[in-house]
Order: C-alpha cells, then sequence, then structure tokens
C-alpha cells in the first residue's frame, strides 16, 4: 500500500507495505488538509484531513470513484466492483485512468467526531462531503477536469449533487444505488428509527459512552437486513427458519468496528439531501443505474424515471430482479453492467473545460 502526507498543500505519496495482489497497480493511500473548510452550518474548521486512495498514475485520464454510507474508499476495493473494472482491459483500465477514491467527509480516515469532538463536530450533510470532495481534487490534486464521476449508495446521491454543484468539471456522471429525489418514505423513515435507536439507547449517554453503545450493532443489522439483500436472494439463501436464524446469528457475530457518533453522522448526514431542484443544472451524459429489487428505492414509485426527463442527456439502467441480484447491495458488483459502463466511456462527449 502508499501513504501519503500534506507537505506546502500538496500530497506526497510513499511506497508503504506489500503491493496488492488484484489484477491493477496497488492503491496508494494519501491525505491533504483543506484549510478554513466551511460547513453549510457556517461553522468554521482551521483544517479538515481529507484522506484518499488512487489507482494507476497521475498522468492518466481521471475518474472518481464515491462509497456509501459508513464506508471509506476500501469498500470500492472488491472484487466484485474493482476487480471488475479496474484491471487490464477492463473499463477503469488503470493504466490508462488516474482512479480517486476519497474517504468522504465524516468517514474512513477523513476527519470525523470521534477524532476529539464527538458531538461537538458539526452535522455535515452531502453538500458539504461534495464540497470537500471538490477541494482535494481542485486544489490538493491539482485537477481542472475529470472524466467520470461514479458513485454507490450515498455516493450515487453525491453524484448528482457533483452535477449541479460544478457541471463543467466532469463528462460523466454515474450515479448508482440512488435517486436525485428528497431522502423521504420508506428509506428515511428506517434510517431514522435506526438512528433513534441507538440514541435512545443508555449506553449511548448522549454522545459521552465509554463502550460502544450495544445497539450500535442490533440497529444496524436490523437495516441492513431490512434495506439490503434482495426478496429473490434471500428467499434463495434462507428458505427455512433454520437457514434464516443461521444468516441473522452470521451477521450478529460480525465484528463492529464503528463509532456510534461517527455512525450517526455519517447517516443523518442525508436527512436534508433533495436534488431534484439543480437537476436543470446538469450538463454532463448521466447513467443512472439502479436494481429492480431496490429495497431503498424501489422503481415501482416512478420518481427517478420522471427526474431524468428533466436531465438533457441522461437515462436510466434498471438491473432485472433475480435470485443472483441482493436490492440494494446490487450494484457493488458490476459484472451487472460492467458493459454499459465501456459504451459510456467510449461514447460520452467531452466538455469543453
Amino acid at each position: 500500500m502508499m501513504i501519503a502526507k500534506a507537505i506546502g498543500g500538496l500530497a506526497l505519496l510513499l511506497l508503504c507495505g506489500p503491493v496488492s495482489a488484484a489484477d491493477y497497480p496497488a492503491p496508494k493511500q494519501g491525505e491533504w488538509i483543506a484549510r478554513d473548510f466551511r460547513f453549510h452550518s457556517g461553522e468554521v474548521f482551521p483544517e479538515v484531513r481529507l484522506h484518499y486512495t488512487t489507482v494507476g498514475e497521475p498522468s492518466g485520464i481521471p475518474i472518481v470513484v464515491l462509497h456509501g454510507s459508513g464506508g471509506s474508499a476500501r469498500n470500492m476495493l472488491t472484487p466484485g466492483f474493482a476487480g471488475e473494472l479496474f484491471g487490464p482491459g477492463q473499463p477503469f483500465d488503470a493504466a490508462k485512468y488516474y482512479i480517486i477514491i476519497p474517504d468522504a467527509l465524516g468517514h474512513g480516515g477523513s476527519t470525523k467526531p470521534s477524532d476529539g469532538l464527538k458531538t461537538r463536530f458539526p452535522h455535515y450533510d452531502y453538500a458539504d462531503m461534495v464540497d470537500a470532495q471538490y477541494r482535494l481534487l481542485s486544489e490538493g490534486l491539482g485537477l481542472r477536469h475529470v472524466r467520470l464521476i461514479i458513485g454507490n449508495s450515498m455516493g450515487g446521491m453525491q453524484t448528482w449533487l457533483w452535477g449541479e454543484r460544478h457541471p463543467d468539471y466532469m463528462d460523466v456522471l454515474v450515479p448508482m444505488a440512488a435517486q436525485p429525489t428528497a431522502m423521504a418514505s420508506r428509506n428515511w423513515m428506517l434510517r431514522r428509527m435506526m438512528l433513534e435507536t441507538i440514541r435512545r439507547d443508555p449506553d449511548y449517554n448522549d454522545g459521552n459512552y465509554t463502550t460502544q453503545p450495544r445497539s450500535l450493532k442490533i440497529a444496524t443489522v436490523f437495516f441492513s437486513i431490512a434495506t439490503s439483500g434482495g426478496t429473490l436472494r434471500y428467499q434463495k439463501l434462507a428458505p427455512t427458519n433454520e437457514l434464516a436464524d443461521k444468516l441473522v446469528d452470521a451477521r450478529l457475530a460480525e465484528p463492529m468496528t464503528a463509532d456510534a457518533n461517527d455512525f450517526l453522522w455519517a447517516w443523518g448526514s442525508s436527512a436534508d439531501y433533495d436534488a431534484v431542484p439543480g437537476l436543470e443544472k446538469i450538463k454532463a451524459t448521466v447513467l443512472a443505474i439502479n436494481a429492480a429489487d431496490d429495497e431503498r428505492n424501489p422503481p415501482e414509485t416512478g420518481v427517478t424515471e420522471q427526474a431524468l426527463k428533466r436531465v438533457k442527456n441522461a437515462r436510466l439502467l434498471l438491473i432485472p430482479a433475480s435470485p443472483e441480484t441482493s436490492g440494494h447491495g446490487t450494484t457493488g458488483n458490476a459484472k451487472f453492467y460492467k458493459r454499459e459502463l465501456q459504451q459510456l466511456l467510449d461514447t460520452a462527449p467531452r466538455l469543453a473545460m
């Protein structure tokens, strides 16, 4: 792996540790400090640390990949995603492209509540995250324009905002497992219940806990099973009570490494999300990718298709439900759309910088 230090505003990369065994170049880790960072609330931090991962060389064509809620760049370096996209001859071939995967504000190695401020940390939102990403790319890495921005789940919602807040910065947008419409309906209702379960746990102690609240794991496993996995896939994996219990037991036995305040701030940051008012600002070619069995973004509402009519050059790829898809988690597997990504990169026009 690589690690970087920010010196004089420049992100310098240093080789450190073993080379990745994946069929693409070893990921490199970097950090950059955004100075005088202003949150949407008006609060200003003298310094915000922004951690990021890159694959490929800076001389390549820039592509930006955005992860989901509570995750980090590591979540996008899986065999199902990076293994299908970053290798030789694949759509994001790292010999041709320079792939940048930021850890979002409040996530991974970037500045977050558990660094010390706990509940005194600003309640950031998705717009703050996009602003931080933009500063990292434009100031920290000196990139004036990127070929494509692709994001999954939270990263997908941020991809919509990127197209509105910086419409000339990219040629292509690929929001996945996301809708441009307001965070609402069952998606927000279940998020709210998950957050309330943790907040109301006496172990949470208004954020001043000494050990992680016991409700943290229960609430997250409940939310995950309820909003991701796919109806047909769960029926295939757990057609009996015994097998269903076995799956639940396995999930509850998994280690929980999240910090409760980091978790609440990260998931709560979606509350004011709504990309609909700015859709007409988008100039990039848009390929929205959703799954037909996505529990958080059910296609039967028709809201995404209706919203896409307001974007100049946009279309929807809806992955059919099957026992092989996994609901909201389907887009973590690039095998379902890698061909369309290649066609998109081959044909999408380049916007003038």
